[in-house]
């Protein structure tokens, strides 16, 4: 299990930074509307917050990604996604009819967040660039 050590460290990077980079160009891409909607969710500052989320999203995935400062870009990933979720997916306040898909967005976002404190915990692996700059 230990050769999987590093591949699957790499593999896990990959697929969670997938959830960020496109998401972080997204609000780039539709900037306003992306403020609209986080006005609509009752984000306080909605186009501070939006501008936040964009930085932590693009530049937070990307390092993830390529495996640089690797703990603290898992960390602040991990904490914008334990917030974010309690604004966008709130199930226990929308109608009983989207309560199912909110919770089930809810918990998913539980479980990103469960994965990034594990690389703020152990690192990015051997194939990531905090590793070449330790070595």
């Amino acid at each position: 299990m230990n050769a999987l050590q590093n591949p699957l460290a790499l593999i896990g990077r990959i697929l969670l930074a997938l959830m960020f980079v496109p998401a972080g160009f997204g609000k780039i891409a539709g900037f306003t509307g992306t403020v609209g909607y986080a006005t609509a969710m009752g984000l306080p500052l909605p186009t501070v917050g939006v501008a936040i989320a964009l930085v932590i999203e693009l530049f937070g995935g990307l390092a993830l990604l390529i495996g640089l400062r690797t703990r603290y870009a898992a960390l602040a990933l991990a904490v914008f996604t334990l917030v974010a979720s309690f604004f966008f997916h709130a199930y226990w306040a929308v109608p009983a009819e989207q309560q199912m898909v909110q919770q089930l967005m809810f918990f998913k976002n539980i479980a990103i967040t469960g994965g990034l404190l594990a690389f703020a915990a152990f690192g990015a692996g051997a194939f990531s660039v905090d590793a070449r700059r330790t070595a």
